[in-house]
């Protein structure tokens, strides 16, 4: 019988950066390659994407990788990994031509991408593996079942239970989750960013008779921040123009890119006569729609250049109506605040949409236990939200009739492996560690970098500098300590000395038993140091041994 291991790079007891790894027997399957946004301690960060180690160490057992839609939680560190693996990416059709977007920007090449329908079922080095169609708010979302003799490994993507939602690539088809449940189903993986909220998600994610009546009071321009990605509520705010005669200006060339995409693809067509493109808008109009779109911390970033004159394109006027149109997600909140204070100062006034009002498009309790009730898994295992989200997931799934130990809350990294039908062991585990992106191309350095910048804001740095002769390796001068951000120097002279000692005996002893090497004695220095430094001040400072090796002649 097939050996099946499930577990995640990313995704588990955090919000983004989502991964997960299904193999049966030696066939790696990835589903997603996203990012996350960093937390507010992590300086210079514009981003956080999975360690690919594993996946690296194993890209010959790499079969295929499913990314289930185009939102960058998702996706967005897909470039970053195709670069150390070239396996074949399996996705729908706008989610195949953002991914060419990326992989051109990003110099990725030689990258097979196969477009498959959201209802497809295909054999994959001999492993059968079946998409079926979620609603979600971007356009051809799907889920992923993996089969094996086991039975399915389903995972659900990100989704919601929508009955009012007639449009063919937004559309769930809730016979084909039932037929996948009757064939039998080891796993279920499913989202829980959602799960806190009791009933259904929908219709509470729709926004237009929250925004229609703002629009109708409006009496000038009116401005709408929109998260790019959010596609549905976009069209939403599109319609909206529609049926009030508005005209709209895209301020964000990114996201009039992406309505080319869908109107490409025939998935929604806006009318020519609505738009009023780049050379035609001016700051002055009055009766027009500004759509300000943004990924993250960017929108809000964007909408404070705006409050501040700042922007190239548009500057706020107090006779603007302002809506925001995305909720403050997690990660964004001080900017999302500090655009708030912007825009407040000039004297503006904003319409926001709570995040308690407008819910996200993620699943409810009531859609989780839909999940639970069509696929009938014999396993559960929560996925995609902070910890508190997994035990709240874990603990809907207890309520359905699931036993504890049917339901696996799991850390990234840790493997669950599966042999006859039954769970073998969780005690695996793979060390983790997060890469950081500051948008330099070296990415790989800049994770090195930006751990090096944390240290620095909040342990501070000490320089120890020796001089020694070239040939003798004797001690000609220092040696010279330099902290900053550690302590006072005046309270902290022993300190000084100490590490001065520890400086001299570290060199003359390599010397006397004949073997000094800088770079071997600068290492030794700097680890003796650090532990010195962590038991007199509690801190573990950036340390910088400097040995200069001089020519004094003879």
């Amino acid at each position: 019988m097939d050996q099946v291991r499930i577990f995640a790079l990313g995704g588990l007891d955090e919000n983004g950066k989502n991964m997960y790894v299904v193999e049966v027997n030696e066939a790696i399957f990835v589903i997603e390659a996203g990012l996350k946004f960093p937390d507010t301690e992590q300086l210079g960060v514009e981003f956080v994407i999975p360690d690919f180690t594993y996946l690296i160490e194993n890209k010959d057992r790499i079969k295929g990788i499913f990314i289930t839609h185009g939102h960058d939680d998702v996706v967005a560190a897909l470039p970053y990994l195709l670069k150390q693996v070239k396996a074949p990416v399996y996705t729908g059709s706008l989610t195949a031509n953002i991914i060419h977007d990326m992989l051109k920007k990003e110099g990725v090449k030689d990258v097979k991408i196969h477009r498959i329908k959201r209802s497809s079922k295909q054999t994959i080095d001999k492993v059968k593996v079946r998409t079926f169609p979620m609603t979600h708010a971007y356009p051809d979302n799907f889920g992923v079942a993996i089969m094996s003799d086991q039975g399915a490994i389903v995972y659900t993507g990100e989704f919601i239970i929508d009955y009012d939602m007639l449009s063919q690539q937004y559309l769930c088809d809730l016979n084909e989750l039932s037929d996948i449940g009757k064939h039998g189903v080891l796993c279920l993986l499913s989202e829980s960013q959602g799960v806190e909220r009791s009933g259904h998600t929908a219709p509470n994610h729709r926004i237009t008779s929250l925004v229609e009546p703002v629009f109708e009071k409006a009496d000038g321009r009116i401005l709408i921040s929109v998260y790019r990605q959010s596609l549905y509520r976009v069209i939403e705010i599109i319609e909206i123009c529609k049926r009030m005669k508005k005209r709209i200006y895209f301020h964000d060339k990114e996201l009039r890119h992406l309505l080319k995409h869908l109107e490409d693809m025939k998935y929604y067509y806006l009318p020519r006569e609505m738009e009023i493109v780049e050379k035609q808008f001016r700051d002055d109009m009055e009766d027009v729609v500004v759509v300000i779109s943004g990924s993250g911390k960017n929108l809000f970033r964007t909408m404070s250049n705006i409050a501040n004159h700042e922007d190239p394109k548009v500057s706020f006027r107090v006779s603007d109506t302002i809506i925001m149109a995305s909720p403050v997600v997690s990660g964004t909140e001080m900017e999302a605040t500090d655009m708030e204070n912007d825009i407040y100062k000039e004297g503006g006034h904003i319409f926001s949409l709570s995040s308690k009002t407008v819910l996200s498009m993620h699943p409810s309790s009531e859609d989780l236990k839909m999940m639970l009730y069509l696929f009938k898994p014999k396993y559960y295992i929560p996925v995609k939200g902070e910890y508190r989200h997994l035990v709240m997931n874990a603990n809907l799934g207890v309520s359905m009739g699931y036993s504890p130990d049917r339901i696996l809350i799991l850390d990234n990294g840790q493997i669950a492996t599966f042999e006859n039908k039954v769970l073998k062991s969780v005690s695996e585990h793979l060390e983790l560690e997060d890469t950081l992106i500051d948008g330099n191309e070296d990415w790989d350095v800049t994770g090195v970098v930006l751990k090096d910048r944390e240290v620095l804001s909040t342990d501070g740095v000490m320089i120890v500098g020796v001089g020694v002769n070239m040939k003798s390796k004797a001690i000609i001068n220092g040696p010279d300590v330099q902290t900053r951000g550690l302590i006072y120097l005046k309270d902290a002279d022993y300190i000084i000395k100490e590490v001065g000692e520890m400086m001299e005996e570290c060199i003359n002893s390599a010397v006397a038993e004949k073997r000094y090497d800088n770079l071997t004695i600068r290492a030794e220095a700097k680890d003796k140091i650090t532990k010195y430094l962590l038991k007199q001040t509690g801190k573990r400072p950036m340390v910088l041994p400097v040995i200069m090796e001089i020519n004094v002649g003879s």
